[in-house]
């Protein structure tokens, strides 16, 4: 899958800025800025890696003031030669200079192409590719640097280890097989086993972190549950910042769910403040609660807010029935009024942090920071040394390979010949390989770059 022609799109937001970036790529990439640029020398003389100073033309007529970069290949993003010509950033004015890149000899460029190429030339593997598409959606602090741990080669680098030690045993195998008189497997499959397990080992720990991994970038499902007037939606407000919710003294004023994403030190929570649970007979009201309840059964996190002024009752039980086996935090909210409930009252009913809170004085935001972090990410998120599987392509293809390998542990256990470990065991090195890009076909390859956006 190799490409001959030359693309170009825009590569910044389109819209009124200090500098536009119109990118080339290909094997036209010099003809094409020699068409359209005037300065001193023309582009394709200069040394790779340079920028400069001239005017952007079209015939006699002069479109922009503009610097052009030059990026010989290989040494390239994607490995072609690529010309980028930096010009004010109107945004009529870099559409002018796209549409007049593509009037002499270029294409406009798919979403992500250019990345396909960097991908399809050996400038990165798959993994990499995808941390580009990652690092630019990054909706939070830990999300950028886990995309940028990516972009360094992490899980390309542990996918080849594993690799490599799968295809060790299976040339072993076959040549074996292909040559009993020389190469013996007897009691081979202990050795075998003892390695597969190992393996195992690595990739279930991969698909462990995917959890946590998903959670670091597209943010932590956080379900608010509580009575009505327990301070759902003034918590709400105080997390985001801004006047989200309505909050009054009357019960039941929220009744459908309200959806909001707020950062809290660095983590993404993707809150839902829902209506008050009670027993009512308003029909519009019950369905509220109902959704509610649905909402925590699937969260990742439920915040039980309760109100400390007043006593629990059969509507605080319901609620605690429905944090059982959950993750949750419990907020002991206006704890600044007199307290008929404490903390030793609610362990009665249900083993679960508690954190005293204040909507009104603003208290308690700091310690729900420290315990989210303890809870998904034992106190800590580090990208030094662990990996973070986000995409949910390359945990589906860690999971296949686990089944493969389990499959290889199964063959062993029950004595089977030595071709069915081979079989599964490239079963699972060619799963591994999706992840990394060396094994799959080229729909997906359109597929997963589709997703990117325009210019990248």
């Amino acid at each position: 899958m190799m490409y001959t022609d030359t693309i170009a799109a825009i590569a910044t937001a389109l819209s009124n800025s200090g500098i536009g970036i119109v990118r080339i790529s290909g094997e036209e990439a010099f003809q094409i800025i020699d068409k359209i640029y005037k300065g001193k020398k023309k582009i394709s003389e200069q040394d790779s890696h340079t920028i400069h100073y001239g005017f952007l033309v079209d015939a006699k007529e002069t479109i922009d003031e503009v610097l052009v970069m030059v990026y010989r290949g290989p040494r390239s993003y994607t490995g072609e030669d690529i010309v980028e010509i930096n010009c004010h950033g109107g945004a009529y004015v870099v559409k002018r200079v796209l549409e007049t890149v593509v009037k002499y000899g270029a294409r406009v460029a798919e979403p992500g192409e250019f990345t396909k190429r960097a991908f399809l030339q050996g400038r990165m593997d798959l993994s990499k590719a995808e941390a580009v598409g990652d690092l630019i959606h990054a909706k939070n602090e830990y999300a950028r640097k886990n995309s940028v741990s990516q972009l360094k080669g992490t899980v390309y680098r542990k996918i080849e280890e594993v690799r490599a030690s799968i295809l060790y045993h299976t040339a072993f195998i076959e040549s074996a097989l292909d040559d009993p008189e020389h190469t013996s497997v007897d009691g081979y499959g202990d050795i075998l086993e003892k390695d597969v397990q190992k393996i195992l080992l690595e990739i279930k720990k991969l698909l462990a972190s995917a959890d946590n991994g998903r959670m670091l970038t597209e943010g932590i499902q956080t379900v608010i549950l509580g009575k009505p007037n327990a301070g759902k939606s003034s918590l709400l407000n105080l997390l985001s910042g801004k006047e989200r919710a309505i909050v009054t003294e009357i019960e039941g004023t929220t009744r459908d769910v309200l959806e909001e994403q707020i950062q809290l030190d660095g983590l993404t929570l993707n809150i839902m403040d829902t209506a008050g649970i009670r027993e009512t007979k308003d029909v519009v009201e019950k369905i509220g609660i109902d959704r509610a309840k649905e909402y925590a059964k699937n969260a990742d996190l439920v915040l039980y807010v309760v109100d400390a002024s007043k006593c629990l009752d059969e509507n605080d039980e319901m609620i605690i029935e429905i944090l059982k086996n959950r993750k949750a935090i419990i907020l002991l909210n206006k704890s600044d009024l007199n307290k008929k409930v404490s903390k030793e009252t609610i362990i009665k009913h249900l083993e679960s942090t508690i954190i005293e809170t204040s909507a009104i004085n603003e208290t308690g935001i700091q310690e729900l920071e420290e315990e989210l972090k303890q809870m998904f990410f034992a106190g800590k998120i580090s990208f030094n040394d662990e990996i973070y599987i986000t995409n949910v392509r390359q945990k589906a293809a860690l999971a296949e390979a686990r089944e493969s390998l389990e499959r290889v542990c199964t063959s062993i256990e029950t004595g089977m010949p030595e071709d069915f470990y081979s079989i599964d065991l490239m079963d699972a090195y060619e799963n591994l390989g999706k992840i990394t890009g060396e094994t799959i076909g080229e729909d997906l390859v359109h597929e997963i770059f589709s997703k990117f956006c325009m210019g990248k």
